[in-house]
C-alpha cells in the first residue's frame, strides 16, 4: 500500500513584472527638454574643443616663425609683446602688428565662436575691429586674461574668474551702444564700418598757472635800519 506524499512538484518562479514608475509630468517635461538639448550641447563642446586645439596649433606655428631660430620675441600665448610690456599700445609697430595677427585667431575661434552673441542695435560688432585702436586694446586685455586664467595652473575657478572679472565687464563695454563700435554694424545684413574720431588733444591754455609768489623783503639784521 502506497502512501501519498504532500510534496508539491517543483515550480519555476514567475518572472517579475516591471511596474512603471510614476514620474510627475513636470519632471518628465524637464527630462525631455534636457535630452533634446544634449545634441546641441555636445556639438558646441566638440566645436569649442576643436577650435581651441586648432588655435593652439596655429599659434605655436606663428610663434615659431616670429623670430630667428624659432624663439618668439613678441606676441603669442602669454608672452608680452616686447620688453615686458603688457599694454599693446606700448608695442612698437612690428610687435603690435604681430600681436594683433596672433590675437585674431583667438577672437574669431574662441571669443566670437564660443562666447559671441548676436549682433543687434544694443550689441554692435565690427569685422574690421583691428582698425579701432580702443577695441584692440580691450580685446588684448581679454586675451591676456584668458591666457592666464585658463592655463593649467589657474585652478578650477580660473575660467569662472575670467568670465566674471574680465569677460563680462570688458565685453559689455566693448559692445555697448556707445562703445567703440557705436557707428559700425548693428544689423548683420547691412555691414558698416566707421572709426569714430577721438577727442582733440588737451588745450594747453587750459592748464592751471601758478600765481606769482609775493616778493618778501629781507629782514634787517640786528642794529640795521629797514
Amino acid at each position: 500500500m502506497t502512501h501519498a506524499t504532500n510534496a508539491s512538484p517543483d515550480r519555476t518562479p514567475a518572472p517579475a513584472v516591471d511596474r512603471p514608475i510614476a514620474v510627475p509630468a513636470d519632471d518628465l517635461d524637464r527630462i525631455w527638454r534636457a535630452l533634446a538639448q544634449m545634441p546641441t550641447a555636445i556639438a558646441q563642446l566638440a566645436a569649442s574643443t576643436s577650435a581651441q586645439t586648432r588655435m593652439t596649433a596655429q599659434l605655436v606655428e606663428h610663434l615659431a616663425s616670429t623670430a630667428p631660430g624659432g624663439a618668439a620675441t613678441g606676441g603669442g600665448m602669454g608672452l608680452p609683446g616686447q620688453a615686458g610690456e603688457l599694454s599693446i599700445d606700448a608695442f612698437d609697430p612690428d610687435a603690435y602688428a604681430a600681436e594683433v595677427e596672433a590675437m585674431t585667431l583667438w577672437v574669431d575661434e574662441i571669443l566670437l565662436g564660443v562666447f559671441g552673441a548676436e549682433v543687434t542695435a544694443t550689441r554692435p560688432w565690427c569685422t574690421r575691429w583691428p582698425e579701432h585702436r580702443d577695441a584692440v586694446a580691450m580685446l588684448h586685455m581679454l586675451w591676456l586674461g584668458w591666457q592666464q586664467l585658463t592655463a593649467g595652473d589657474a585652478g578650477l575657478l580660473g575660467p569662472v574668474t575670467w568670465l566674471r572679472d574680465v569677460f563680462f565687464p570688458v565685453m559689455d563695454r566693448l559692445r555697448a551702444p556707445d562703445g567703440p563700435f557705436a557707428a559700425c554694424t548693428t544689423d548683420p545684413s547691412r555691414p558698416t564700418h566707421r572709426v569714430l574720431a577721438p577727442p582733440e588733444t588737451t588745450d594747453r591754455d587750459a592748464l592751471p598757472v601758478a600765481p606769482p609768489r609775493p616778493q618778501l623783503r629781507p629782514r634787517p639784521r640786528l642794529g640795521e635800519t629797514a
